[in-house]
């Protein structure tokens, strides 16, 4: 098995409750869910900014898939929950759930770079992602903790809520 850490998102619907049914699909695609940060308040980033307000949380997993299987285990819990393919990038949606690390697997294909390119850019990701473990690094090493020490202003981020755990 393999640790990683996946990012959850939601801003349709009833948020927490997409956010607990990603966390019980999980497990029926071969991910097991061993933590979650609390869950969090976040502003939208991205290129569509007129919209809801997201909840976000990260899990720590553990698996056997490798990256391409790991993706496409994550895209079957956004199918099952809701989410259809092919939707406005950065747009409202039920259910994101991003594949941010894979121990220390360095990948890149179309469709998945790992680390995930905006782990490092992400308040939304860096602050759940330090709550599960506060030493977290990327494969070269580069401290989790650093990168959000750097983030500018913005990027607002609230916990509002308890782990999905």
């Amino acid at each position: 098995m393999t640790p990683g850490y996946l990012g959850l998102g939601s801003n349709v619907g009833d948020r927490r409750e997409q956010l607990l049914a990603a966390v019980q699909e999980l497990p029926k695609h071969g991910v097991e869910v061993v933590a979650s940060s609390s869950v969090y308040e976040t502003e939208p980033v991205g290129l569509v900014l007129d919209q809801r307000d997201f909840y976000n949380a990260c899990l720590r997993v553990d698996t056997a898939h490798g990256p391409v299987e790991l993706l496409h285990a994550c895209k079957a819990v956004e199918r099952t929950l809701g989410r259809e393919p092919g939707g406005r990038r950065h747009g409202p949606r039920p259910i994101d759930v991003d594949v941010l690390l894979l121990g220390d697997v360095r990948f890149e294909s179309e469709r998945l770079t790992l680390p995930h390119p905006e782990v490092i850019s992400r308040r939304f990701v860096l602050v759940p992602l330090l709550e599960l473990d506060a030493d977290l690094t990327l494969p070269d090493g580069t401290p989790l903790a650093d990168a959000l020490q750097r983030l500018g202003p913005g990027q607002d981020v609230q916990r509002i809520g308890a782990p999905l755990l």
